[in-house]
């Protein structure tokens, strides 16, 4: 599948020109059928993008927020995706924005999957856009290297919805999307920053097993011209 790089001088104008883009999608998808969906990704990396895409003029009560991934733990913990989310995108002109989380109280990860999926699924597929980031042993999303269920996660035939993942230096049990939610986005994202993670790329973008680094499935697979964002 075909990549394109659209690099920036720093993060600050990576976010205002990601912002641009992202909104300019959203905002087509609602003169087209009079909805939009966007699902996002956790971390610090974003932030500045959130705060940016939050103050565009988009018609936000028509546009479904939700999350690529999520740990397991309530949005009031300090490594919520959720709570990051909260604080920096809905907010300002986005705060109209209806948010579907995926975490949801349960006695299990799996039951809380299991009650993902189903608020999930009344999203209408594809996600008009999935913005995702890249961890430096090349994971995305919660799609980890040695992670339990990684090959099922990879799968295009698993179905869409959200399974669970637990891995080595993940910490908590993990609520991710299913690669077949996920790579057929109107407009796929990968957001990274800093020359470490452009190292990381390039090794994603050689020979190797999709197992070792989860995003070349999406660099090698993806419906969806893979849109990669990068600032030094």
């Amino acid at each position: 599948m075909s990549e394109t790089l659209h690099t920036y001088e720093n993060g600050a104008a990576l976010a205002e020109g990601l912002a641009d883009a992202v909104s300019a999608r959203l905002a087509a998808a609602i003169a087209a059928r009079g909805a939009a969906s966007i699902a996002v990704s956790g971390g610090s990396t974003p932030k500045a993008f959130f705060r940016a895409l939050s103050e565009r003029d988009v018609d936000w009560a028509k546009v479904t927020i939700t999350l690529v991934d999520e740990r397991f733990v309530p949005p009031e913990s300090d490594r919520s995706n959720h709570a990051l989310v909260a604080a920096n995108l809905l907010q300002n002109k986005a705060a109209a924005a209806p948010f579907v989380p995926l975490y949801h109280a349960a006695a299990t990860a799996e039951a809380g999957a299991a009650i993902a999926s189903e608020k999930t699924a009344g999203i209408a597929a594809p996600f008009d856009v999935v913005v995702l980031g890249m961890g430096t042993d090349g994971h995305t999303a919660s799609f980890f290297p040695g992670g339990t269920r990684l090959e099922e996660a990879l799968d295009p035939a698993t179905p869409r919805g959200v399974i669970t993942m637990e891995a080595d230096g993940a910490g908590e049990p993990r609520l991710t999307f299913t690669f077949s939610s996920l790579h057929d986005a109107g407009y796929l994202v990968l957001h990274i920053e800093g020359e470490g993670k452009r190292g990381v790329l390039g090794r994603a973008q050689a020979a190797g097993e999709e197992t070792e680094m989860p995003i070349r499935a999406m660099l090698r697979r993806a419906a969806s011209p893979l849109q990669i964002y990068w600032a030094p």
